[in-house]
């Protein structure tokens, strides 16, 4: 199915949304040569593949009317020039106005996600108009993940930020998407179906077994069933759900041909009873789908949740949304022609776009970043050297950054402050404040005007044991090398992004990835040399290597903005790293 795009309609939307007033600047012509941080490398890459596809679709150094070729990354307009430039090769590529489904564009406010949308759909214009997998010369590229279709994406991001969940699967693995799937199935979502009274999973395998019946007597005739069919009806039996799916391959092969199944026919039982009660249903509608007339089921069908006819990971989304997002699919989806393609749709948006509460004006996403203190000592820096004293309790304010690595203090803001606290010390949930983003390249103002602030003073003497205790061992260590300086034993500093990552395994153990380093005189990373050694401040300790490939030392190193490592090569050294996270 064909869908027709409001290109204009939607780029005055996003232009609303994220550059409320601000024009396009297409003057900016030139290339950016570096970027200041992993936000804008991800813009600076993108502009880079969009030209370079562009090449492709208009020959060498030719562009449509309209085109930005802004790529100043510090240009208020410069997401939606990405997009809006993009949507114009998909007009070359496609037809004008014309996109297929897997095509995502701008469908969300959210300028990550909006981001994430752009490389996918860039990934797919690459794949239709030069081929799958190839692509034109100085293609920078992204990790798989890029290459799912919406429905994976979203819910690879809700899990995350919902429930600490996060893929184990290497972004180098065939089928990577397909994987993935099959990871989110089996033990990703498993809590959220498990979470179901376990009370009602009987009576839904038993609902099963019902419709099971309804649906042979229906094609084969009343009470002919095939051979060595179970008729086993009994909601004690610690079989039923064993021999409801052995019955329903039984009817597929007298229905359909041996060994011939629907597509998308999951055939699996799991550990989990409720995700097998789930597999169930979901073969059963394929294979009412597959020999009733479209849309008709049995008299006395016990399924009446369309949902349950959609696939799995249509129904997890489904699950996800409605529990943290309130979603209820609307009269035009409920009664839509293709009700499994309209929900899915409707449940992506409310993914990308939560709703917006009506009581406190923020999103229900950023709902769960508001919290009470519980007597949190507060200070002015994450370091928690300049105390300002504790925070009483029931003290509402809004967490917005986590300090690195195993830290749990926080900037957080309310009525009349703005200052560093411990997560231990407030209502923030752990699984919150592991969603918060990090204070990398961040340098927040604080200030304290509340009336129970006394300082900044020094940090009180530690009486052996309590929350400054806590506070105190819980902090990130100041680093032994002075960030300002750029001379060390002859060798220059240099930042993260002049460092060269090659990922050898990207989940190598929870959290952490096996990389090759070599550390670099620029940003574009021309002229290299091997990182010879890395040594942990926080530790004082080194990193061993725990191999070589193709003459470089390969660390396992955690993912994400590290500041507490110190790199060194010949005549080079870094206090700082960036490793790309593959659940982001």
């Amino acid at each position: 199915m064909i869908r027709i795009l409001k290109a204009m309609g939607l780029l005055i939307v996003v232009s609303l949304l994220l550059i409320q007033g601000m024009a396009q600047d297409q003057n900016n012509a030139a290339l950016p040569q570096t970027a200041n941080n992993p936000f804008q490398t991800i813009m600076l890459n993108l502009r880079n593949d969009l030209e370079a596809l562009a090449d492709r679709v208009y020959g060498g150094g030719q562009r449509p009317t309209g085109w930005t070729q802004n790529g100043d990354l510090n240009s208020p307009t410069i997401i939606a020039d990405i997009w809006f430039d993009h949507e114009l090769i998909g007009d070359a590529v496609f037809g004008a106005g014309i996109r297929p489904p897997e095509w995502i564009s701008a469908t969300t406010a959210n300028i990550e996600l909006l981001l994430r949308n752009i490389r996918h759909d860039l990934e797919f214009s690459a794949d239709i108009f030069i081929g799958v997998n190839l692509r034109p010369d100085g293609w920078i590229g992204a990790d798989s993940f890029y290459r799912c279709d919406r429905t994976t994406m979203n819910l690879l991001y809700l899990l995350n930020l919902f429930y600490n969940q996060t893929s184990t699967v290497s972004p180098n693995v065939n089928n990577y998407c397909e994987s993935v799937g099959f990871e989110i199935e089996d033990r990703l979502a498993a809590t959220i179906l498990s979470g179901q009274a376990p009370e009602q999973v009987p009576g839904l395998v038993l609902a099963v077994r019902g419709d099971l019946e309804r649906l042979a007597d229906e094609t084969l005739g009343l009470n002919n069933r095939p051979a060595s069919w179970t008729f086993n009806k009994d909601v004690n039996s610690p079989s039923l759900a064993s021999d409801n799916f052995a019955d329903m391959e039984r009817l597929a092969d007298a229905l359909l041909g041996a060994g011939k199944r629907p597509d998308g026919w999951v055939a699996a039982l799991t550990q989990d009873p409720a995700t097998s009660a789930r597999n169930l249903r979901y073969d059963l509608e394929l294979l009412a789908d597959a020999t009733l007339e479209a849309a008709t089921r049995p008299r006395g069908w016990q399924s009446t949740n369309q949902v349950e006819a959609c696939s799995p990971l249509v129904q997890t989304l489904v699950a996800i949304v409605t529990a943290q997002y309130q979603f209820a699919p609307d009269a035009g989806v409920l009664s839509a022609p293709n009700f499994c393609a309209a929900v899915e749709v409707a449940a992506n948006n409310q993914a990308e776009n939560p709703p917006v509460s009506d009581t406190t004006g923020v999103s229900a996403e950023e709902e769960k970043y508001l919290a009470e203190a519980n007597y949190a000592f507060a200070y002015l820096d994450a370091a928690a050297t300049q105390y300002m004293g504790i925070m009483p309790g029931k003290t509402k304010f809004r967490a917005w950054y986590r300090n690195f690595n195993g830290s749990t203090m926080m900037f957080v803001s309310g009525d009349n402050f703005a200052l560093f606290i411990d997560r231990h010390w407030t209502s923030l949930t752990e699984r919150a404040f592991n969603t918060l983003p990090t204070l990398e390249g961040k340098l927040p103002l604080t200030f304290c005007d509340a009336n129970w602030c006394n300082g900044p003073a020094p940090t009180p003497t530690p009486t052996g044991s309590g929350p400054l205790v806590e506070i105190l061992q819980d902090t990130t260590a100041v680093p032994i090398i002075t960030p300002g300086a750029n001379q060390q034993n002859g060798k220059t500093l240099v930042s993260w992004n002049h460092i060269r990552v090659t990922y050898v395994q990207q989940t190598s153990s929870p959290g952490k990835a096996q990389v090759a380093l070599e550390i670099c005189q620029e940003t574009q990373q021309v002229t290299c040399e091997p990182v010879l050694s890395v040594f942990n401040l926080q530790t004082g300790l080194a990193v061993p290597p725990i191999s070589q490939q193709g003459g470089l030392n390969v660390y396992e190193l955690p993912y994400g903005y590290s500041t507490n490592l110190l790199l060194e090569g010949t005549t080079l050294f870094s206090n700082d790293i960036w490793l790309n996270d593959p659940s982001l």
